[in-house]
């Protein structure tokens, strides 16, 4: 794992998308994400060589709200704790960059929410649930 570096960068538009099908994300076209990743706020790409093997997004207000978003390994490198990896700089930039009082979530898929609690994310149901819209 010598050749891998982790990099404060937001992924190309093409890398992005490829990353998160190969990760089994849910798709975005390439004209959605070439106007998305324009609203990073802060970004982590994981690379080998040139390659995009991981990154991980926080979008959001800059004062209010945070969404942690996009946390994407390539199969070929999960179990590696890269996505540990990704998700510790990216609290670590919000710890040291947004204000105090701000909100921030996330939404954990399968058995992520393990991963998530370590950094003190937590369930916020029953005061609250999740809803999504998928157009």
């Amino acid at each position: 794992m010598s050749n891998i570096q982790q990099k404060a960068e937001v992924p190309k538009a093409q890398e992005f998308v490829d990353l998160r099908f190969a990760a089994g994300l849910s798709p975005n076209t390439l004209a959605a994400a070439e106007i998305g990743l324009r609203g990073s706020w802060h970004a982590v790409c994981v690379r080998v060589d040139e390659t995009l093997i991981g990154m991980g997004r926080i979008i959001g207000d800059g004062g209010c709200c945070f969404q942690v978003v996009d946390i994407a390994v390539h199969p070929d490198y999960q179990g590696r704790g890269l996505g540990y990896q990704i998700v510790e700089a990216l609290m670590r930039y919000l710890h040291d960059n947004a204000p105090k009082s701000v909100y921030v979530s996330l939404i954990a898929d399968g058995d992520a929410h393990r991963l998530y609690s370590k950094f003190g994310f937590e369930f916020t149901a029953p005061a609250s649930v999740g809803m999504a819209l998928r157009l």
